[in-house]
């Protein structure tokens, strides 16, 4: 990096904590100030703090990588979530403003019992706990490996430059510091799409471009295969998307905060359907830059792993002669893939998309793809705690030796910005239920509103140390973005399932949905251990088993015996 992108990196990210900090100076006076903004936030706001909180700087660390590595299948996990904005608009966002709650957890105590609030409550805590800590983790990966500076030091300053503006102003900090942190992510990204189509060979076009990366697989958008050990299809997208994006959206705080900080029902309303009609397209769009990162690739030289770490363990290694062996098989590999890709075009130029030539370039990404294993074989034999796992290496390997300087800068400024976005959400909502649901709910005797505000901000603080530390002990586990999704969808679906049997099943009370919840918790745990399925069909199944348990127990054991009070 050069001096301008520090520059640029370093003004950037001070510039939105000081305004952050500057913007709500006025400390709140009272909870609905600090928690709910004081229902102030417009809807044009609420979408775009929506779209921050899930937009972190795993998305755009391990997107890219996901594309260049499995293509653009990963988008159909997003298929779900316009239609889970539209029950959530329909059901959920009346009901929380009705009833005034600041969080969504007081609703489950109305309809059941204080048990099933703390129950999840405490599910929240635990899985939000450690979503946030991987919020810090993921940048701090990047600029340890590029600086060479220690990883836990780097969680902590990360972490404290959010905790320093949410802990100021709470939720309206949060909302103000979201708006530019999404207007510099938005416009790095876009910068950073053209300027690798400029980048490509004079003659390629952005049509020649998809045709490459076509004829090797990284456009097969849509798969309709019922195989459930198949990751990302359509119907798991529709399905366990779908639950997981109403879990998410509907009963996740660190969303939920978000619109119940809007002017109105109707403000927060459209704050959701903007957050509906834009999240796929944005995902389409950063799955498609990995993939023009991939055919960038075609046609310069590429590295045998993208992890910096990992050449340098096997540096070190008896191993690392037969290591720099792939590594110039690889370069010879590279060379003739360029020759071969450019033929391709010539002849797509010309209307002629050759068979012959699309069955070359997918044997030769074939052997490409056996080198890359070999080499994967070859460090996890020189380091058995290497990650041999490279994807979210893939779009900083490409930031930091390809691009123009101070483009650099902005860059890794886009990934902090999204960073320091969902672990400000994070730490916002893992306070606010702190202190809502198990603090002010527990504690006795009269307390003014200044002392839960200040509670607020100690439980923020507190929270923000607790998530550096899931940060500092964090390890790299097949790819971020999945990691993250995987911890949701082991918790989210059990407690959708209480908030959808406390909206739609009035005949089912306290008692049973309590222990359906734990048996269904207990029951998704063993599920994900035994690795039958995939992730997001855990939303899914946690939720059904919680809606059908609960309804069971209702009616085969509780059903004459009165709720104790």
């Amino acid at each position: 990096m050069q001096q301008l992108d520090w520059i640029v990196l370093g003004v950037t990210l001070l510039s939105i904590v000081t305004y952050g900090v500057w913007k709500t100076r006025k400390s709140a006076a009272n909870v609905e100030d600090y928690i709910l903004g004081n229902n102030e936030t417009p809807w044009w706001t609420v979408g775009l703090s929506v779209m921050a909180t899930q937009a972190s700087a795993i998305t755009f660390l391990s997107t890219p990588g996901q594309a260049y590595h499995d293509g653009m299948g990963f988008v159909q996990f997003y298929f779900g979530l316009p239609l889970a904005m539209v029950v959530i608009c329909i059901t959920f966002i009346p009901i929380y403003h009705k009833l005034k709650v600041f969080t969504a957890y007081e609703y489950l105590e109305q309809r059941f019992d204080v048990k099933t609030r703390s129950l999840a409550a405490i599910l929240f805590l635990v899985q939000r706990g450690l979503g946030t800590g991987l919020t810090i983790y993921a940048p701090a990966i990047i600029l340890s490996s590029l600086l060479g500076w220690n990883l836990t030091h780097l969680n902590i300053i990360i972490g404290t430059l959010v905790v320093i503006y949410t802990f100021s102003g709470g939720t309206k900090a949060v909302n103000v510091t979201q708006k530019q942190q999404m207007f510099v992510i938005m416009v790095g990204m876009f910068i950073t799409f053209f300027l690798i189509l400029h980048l490509l060979p004079n003659d390629m076009t952005f049509g020649n471009a998809m045709h490459i990366a076509g004829a090797n697989d990284k456009m097969n958008i849509v798969d309709f295969s019922f195989d459930p050990e198949t990751r990302y299809t359509f119907w798991s997208g529709i399905t366990g998307g779908f639950f997981l994006a109403l879990s998410y959206f509907g009963t996740d705080q660190s969303q939920v905060g978000r619109y119940l900080s809007g002017k109105s029902i109707r403000e927060s309303q459209m704050g959701l359907i903007m957050n509906g009609f834009l999240k796929v397209p944005m995902q389409f769009f950063i799955l498609l830059t990995g993939v023009m990162v991939f055919v960038f690739f075609q046609f310069n030289t590429v590295p045998l792993n993208f992890n910096p770490n990992n050449k340098i363990a096997i540096e070190k290694s008896p191993y690392r002669t037969e290591y720099h062996k792939l590594e110039k098989q690889l370069s010879a590999l590279s060379e003739e893939k360029k020759e071969f890709n450019l033929l391709y075009i010539d002849h797509l130029n010309q209307n002629y998309d050759n068979p012959i030539l699309r069955k070359k370039l997918i044997a030769l990404s074939g052997k490409e793809k056996d080198l890359r294993d070999q080499a994967k074989e070859l460090i996890a034999k020189a380091d058995k705690k290497s990650e041999t796992n490279d994807k979210d290496y893939v779009f900083i390997h490409f930031i930091l030796n390809y691009l123009p300087k101070g483009l650099i800068g902005l860059l890794l400024a886009v990934i902090l910005s999204a960073a320091m976005s969902s672990t400000a959400s994070g730490l916002n909502a893992l306070a606010s239920t702190t202190a809502i649901d198990i603090y002010k709910r527990n504690v006795s005797g009269y307390k003014s509103e200044k002392h839960f505000v200040n509670a607020t901000k100690f439980f923020t603080l507190l929270w923000g140390i607790v998530a550096i530390l899931f940060a500092c002990i964090g390890t790299l586990f097949e790819n971020l973005i999945q990691l993250v999704n995987i911890v949701g969808s082991i918790f989210y679906g059990t407690v959708l399932g209480i908030f959808l049997v406390g909206f739609y099943l009035k005949f089912v009370k306290a008692k049973a949905i309590f222990w359906a919840a734990v048996v269904s918790q207990s029951a998704i745990f063993y599920i994900y251990y035994l690795d039958v399925v995939s992730f997001l069909w855990l939303n899914f199944i946690g939720a059904l088993l919680t809606i059908i348990l609960s309804s069971l127990l209702q009616v085969i054991i509780f059903r004459n015996k009165p709720e104790l009070v």
